[in-house]
């Protein structure tokens, strides 16, 4: 059975991706996840291709996924630069060798979820058709930016109930989630239990965790003054990714677990390359495990 390939997002908005790809394979990433936050802006998504498979094709690795996280739904100047985004990351992913695009649902802006779901539906319905022409899957990160059943911005995706109503509005096979740890410890859900049930429905996983300060919340509650999690890279956190990995593979997961950075509140700023290095040999160790 093939082993999950292990590798790092990179910011498709900074001034040559291509080179930073280039610096960082030697440090062993096996995979690449391109992302833009809300607008792909300028870029010129054919010549970045070219820019990127120059890199990557003498080495075998691929990118595994494009990535545009914003809010398609609202009616606003930067919800329309997503969707644009969203469009153009669909037509361009096989440019790049890559057959997902991942995203947030986005949401009608504090109003509940289950009112979100039929502005869902108008966009993503098109969306997901003109994806599987393109050989292209669709998958919503599950991150509630902030935001909860009733209220908030930015994406529908945040759990199991959110799911099923998603899926029961857009069925079609290429939908489905890009899953990661953090954001269900962050809402007490323990992932180890929810991932058997929903791996058939994960495209792409994130390499990032969580440490959950439960002595806090007995205290506080998890709406107080006091953070009560903090986001942390693989190894760092609360969760055996071993585990993860085991379920993954047992479950004949085919995507591959791209590490989620810029989170960490100690490998940050200076230490962040570091921070995604330990991440990339802790969870290469759990892999072989």
């Amino acid at each position: 059975m093939e082993k999950t390939r292990i590798g790092t997002m990179v910011d498709g908005l900074i001034p040559d991706p291509a080179a930073y790809i280039a610096a960082i394979i030697p440090d062993g990433f096996e995979c690449f996840q391109l992302t833009f936050w809300q607008t792909i802006g300028n870029v010129n998504l054919m010549k970045l291709a070219d820019q990127v498979r120059q890199v990557i094709e003498s080495h075998q690795i691929p990118i595994s996924t494009i990535g545009v996280y914003g809010n398609p739904l609202e009616s606003d100047e930067m919800a329309g630069e997503t969707r644009r985004g969203l469009e153009m990351a669909v037509e361009s992913a096989p440019l790049f060798g890559a057959s997902i695009v991942s995203c947030f649902t986005g949401r009608l802006r504090n109003r509940s979820i289950p009112d979100s779901i039929p502005a869902y539906q108008a966009f993503f319905e098109p969306l997901a058709e003109k994806a599987a022409r393109n050989g292209v899957r669709i998958a919503f990160e599950n991150c509630a930016m902030g935001g909860t059943w009733k209220y908030g911005d930015w994406n529908l995706a945040h759990g199991p109930d959110a799911w099923e109503l998603l899926f029961e509005a857009l069925p079609q096979s290429n939908i489905g989630l890009e899953w990661e740890t953090c954001h269900q410890m962050a809402n007490l859900i323990d992932p180890l239990q929810q991932l058997p049930h929903w791996v058939d429905r994960i495209f792409h996983v994130h390499g990032k965790c969580a440490n959950v300060y439960h002595d806090v919340i007995k205290k506080h509650g998890i709406n107080g003054s006091i953070p009560t999690v903090d986001h942390r890279f693989p190894g760092l956190g609360d969760v055996d990714w071993t585990d993860v990995l085991k379920i993954l593979k047992t479950s004949n997961y085919k995507g591959t677990i791209d590490i989620e950075g810029w989170h960490d509140p100690i490998f940050k700023d200076d230490l962040e390359l570091e921070g995604q290095r330990n991440a990339l040999a802790y969870l290469k160790s759990c892999r072989t495990s």
